[in-house]
């Protein structure tokens, strides 16, 4: 339904560096609202000084969408929650959309004094530190008390449900993108004496798995098969795998590009693309390949498994296996068709179900489903 004046959606996430997929969905969907009796505002709480913040801040100022940051330190600063509450009573916020375990905990804790109610998306917990156990466990403690829980695959769906979230408060609504930014320009061709390209963009951490993926075109050029893999992207794991890929024998057919910006003519190079997870919920990289009619080869990692239609429109291979993502590679080598066949596909299925218009019209619906 439509209010006689926009209600206000604030958005509260963590950010770390330049931030990661979730950001694209965070700060594209203020202009989605637009005319729909809502309006969305961004808060990211982030380390002081933290020059990826910049770039977070270009990218909303390129969405129209209006972003406070807030510096800090300390993982339960009081300052934080005093400044949040200003904020939101400044907006007049009648939804706070949580991202994260900290803004989960802070919307519980502010809603006393500022009177919103409660949505969260839970985008996956896949990263393993030695701090996230307990990050984790805040979130699922939160995700119980929350009106509406937003979540970006099936895997995610049953867990929360199996967290003891009420199955009717759980919506599953699977992240998606704006596939005319995300488009071919041009047909990709395998001219003689060109090298296939395989591509992976993703944050460089250990559950990602790229050491097998690098380990599996290692393998496939020592059997004389001429490829190319460019890993793009930032983390703390980026000087490992530099240093990894420098130092093979086959150190010509590796590229570590960092982080990139122009994510699209990244895709343009690329034949294949791969996800090489051993945790995943429903990454946009992925999406963002399958809207460039990029055959995509992934493990079965969380949501890939639940999203992927496996033969139809990408390849699925068991985790954590260096010989099964080898197999992969090695067959959309060998067969053209096939990677025309699944990179139409994908192409399609991307325009049929993971429109982010359509996805925003969902989104609406759980705001005004709280009225």
């Amino acid at each position: 339904m439509a209010h006689p004046s926009p209600a206000s959606v604030l958005h509260v996430r963590i950010a770390t560096g330049t931030g990661g997929g979730p950001e694209k969905t965070i700060l594209a969907s203020p202009r989605h609202l637009d005319g729909t009796g809502w309006e969305a505002h961004v808060c990211y709480l982030h380390l002081p000084g933290d020059p990826g913040f910049e770039v977070i801040e270009a990218r909303a100022r390129a969405k129209d969408a209006p972003l406070t940051g807030i510096p800090e330190r300390f993982p339960l600063n009081p300052f934080t929650l005093l400044t949040l509450r200003r904020l939101a009573r400044a907006i007049g916020a009648r939804v706070w959309h949580g991202h994260d375990y900290k803004s989960n905990l802070f919307g519980i804790l502010l809603r006393p004094f500022v009177g919103h109610r409660l949505v969260t998306t839970v985008h996956g917990w896949v990263r393993h530190t030695s701090r996230t156990p307990l990050y984790y466990a805040i979130d699922k403690w939160c995700l119980k008390r929350y009106e509406r829980v937003i979540v970006v695959s099936a895997d995610l769906q049953a867990e929360c449900i199996s967290l003891g979230c009420d199955p009717e408060r759980v919506v599953y609504i699977p992240n998606a993108i704006d596939a005319e930014e995300f488009q071919r320009a041009a047909p990709r061709k395998l001219e003689e004496g060109r090298p296939l390209v395989i591509g992976a963009l993703a944050r460089l951490s250990r559950e990602k798995g790229f050491g097998l993926l690098i380990a599996a075109v290692e393998e496939l050029a020592e059997e004389g098969y001429d490829l190319r893999l460019k890993i793009a992207g930032e983390g703390e794991l980026e000087g490992e795998l530099r240093t990894r890929t420098s130092s093979s024998a086959h150190a010509e057919r590796f590229e570590i590009t960092g982080f990139v910006e122009d994510v699209p003519t990244f895709l343009e190079e690329l034949d294949v693309y791969c996800c090489s997870s051993l945790r995943e919920g429903l990454p946009n990289a992925v999406l963002e390949a399958m809207a460039f009619e990029l055959p995509v080869i992934s493990t079965r990692c969380g949501g890939m498994e639940a999203f992927l239609r496996d033969e139809e429109d990408g390849l699925l291979v068991e985790v954590g296996s260096v010989e099964a993502i080898k197999t992969g590679l090695k067959r959309l080598f060998d067969n053209p068709s096939l990677r025309a066949r699944l990179g139409a596909a994908a192409r399609a299925r991307i325009l049929n179900d993971c429109s982010f218009a359509k996805r925003m019209e969902r989104v609406r619906a759980v705001y005004d489903s709280l009225d």
